[in-house]
C-alpha cells in the first residue's frame, strides 16, 4: 500500500509540473515578469518561490528542519528577475529537487517523523502538505498565463462549453482501476 502511495504522488506531483510548463509555454517571455499591480505576483515570482520552498523542504528533509536556515522566503516574493532562462533554471531545480528527494523514500519510511519549522510530520504528512501548497501555485501560474492570453487559450483541462464530449469519451473507455493523471497526461501531450 505504500508504494501504491509513492507512485500516486509522484504520478501527481510530474502531473501539476506538466501544467505549469504547459501553462507558461502559452505566454511570452515577457509576460512572465507580468503584475496587474503591486499585489499580485508574476508567474516569475510564484516560480522563484516554488523554488525556494521545493529546495528548503526537500533538501536533506531526513537530517534537516524543512525550514533551512540559508531560505529567504521574503526574497522569493522580489521582483528581481527579467531573464526567462533563469525563471525554467529555477522552475527545474526545485522540481529535480523534490523528485530526487521522493525517490530516496522507501515505503517503510512514510511514518518516520521529519520537521518543519520545529513541527514534527510523518514522512507522508510532509508529502501531502507539499502536494497540496504546490498544486495551488500551479493554479496560480495557470489563472495568470490564461488571463494574459485572453482568449487565446488552449486549454489544459475540460475546455469550456466541451463537458458533455468529454464525459461521452470517458463513459465510452471500459470500467477499470487507472490513475486519473495518466489520461491528462496522454490529452496534454497529444
Amino acid at each position: 500500500m505504500n508504494q501504491v502511495y509513492l507512485d500516486s504522488v509522484k504520478k501527481q506531483f510530474r502531473y501539476y509540473k506538466m501544467l505549469g510548463e504547459k501553462a507558461m509555454e502559452q505566454v511570452t517571455p515577457e509576460q512572465l515578469f507580468f503584475a496587474p499591480n503591486n499585489d499580485s505576483n508574476t508567474i516569475a515570482t510564484v516560480v522563484k518561490h516554488l523554488w525556494g520552498n521545493m529546495r528548503s523542504r526537500w533538501t536533506d528533509f531526513r537530517t534537516m528542519d524543512g525550514e533551512k536556515e540559508w531560505r529567504d522566503r521574503d526574497a522569493e516574493f522580489e521582483v528581481d528577475q527579467q531573464d526567462p532562462t533563469e525563471v525554467m533554471k529555477q522552475w527545474n531545480e526545485g522540481w529535480t529537487c523534490l523528485f530526487d528527494a521522493l525517490e530516496s523514500i522507501e515505503p517503510n519510511q512514510l511514518m518516520d517523523i521529519i520537521y518543519i519549522r520545529n513541527e514534527g510530520h510523518t514522512v507522508m504528512d510532509a508529502i501531502n502538505r507539499q502536494l497540496a501548497h504546490y498544486p495551488y501555485h500551479v493554479g496560480q501560474i495557470i489563472y495568470a498565463a490564461k488571463a494574459l492570453k485572453d482568449g487565446a487559450w488552449n486549454s489544459l483541462s475540460v475546455p469550456k462549453n466541451q463537458s458533455k464530449q468529454y464525459n461521452h469519451a470517458k463513459f465510452a473507455e471500459d470500467k477499470g482501476i487507472r490513475h486519473f493523471v495518466d489520461g491528462e497526461v496522454k490529452r496534454l501531450e497529444s
